[in-house]
Order: C-alpha cells, then structure tokens, then sequence
C-alpha cells in the first residue's frame, strides 16, 4: 500500500478524528451518534497509515512531492 497523504494532511486527520471521537464520547450527549463516530475513527486510521482509499481512487495524493516516502 503506498502512501499517498502527506505529514500535515496526516496530523490534521488525527486531530480532526481524535476531536470527533471526543465529541461522540462526551458526557452531555444523550444519544450517540455512531457515523460520525465511524467517520472520525476512519479519519485517525486514515492518518496513522497514510493511506486514504479516496484519494487512490481518484489517483490522487497529498504528498509534497509526487513519490513514495
């Protein structure tokens, strides 16, 4: 699997899902709210691998420099 997200892509992956993971999971809320759950964990596996199956869908990436690292 190539890697195809780059550092900053990445970190902002984890950050925005570790975020949404906190949201769902926070004490206030009365029901949860699994897709967005679902989608906020998918972001963090997403960022840890460097890999997003969209963007190699679309043949795409977020590297700086167009190769593998």
């Amino acid at each position: 699997m190539q890697k195809n997200i780059g550092t900053l892509d990445a970190l902002l992956r984890i950050t925005c899902g570790l975020v949404g993971l906190a949201w769902c999971t926070s004490k206030g809320r009365r029901n949860f709210p699994f897709l967005i759950a679902l989608a906020s964990a998918m972001k963090v596996a997403e960022g840890l691998t460097r890999y997003c199956p969209v963007l190699a869908l679309f043949g795409k990436n977020t590297l700086g420099n167009k190769g593998n690292m």
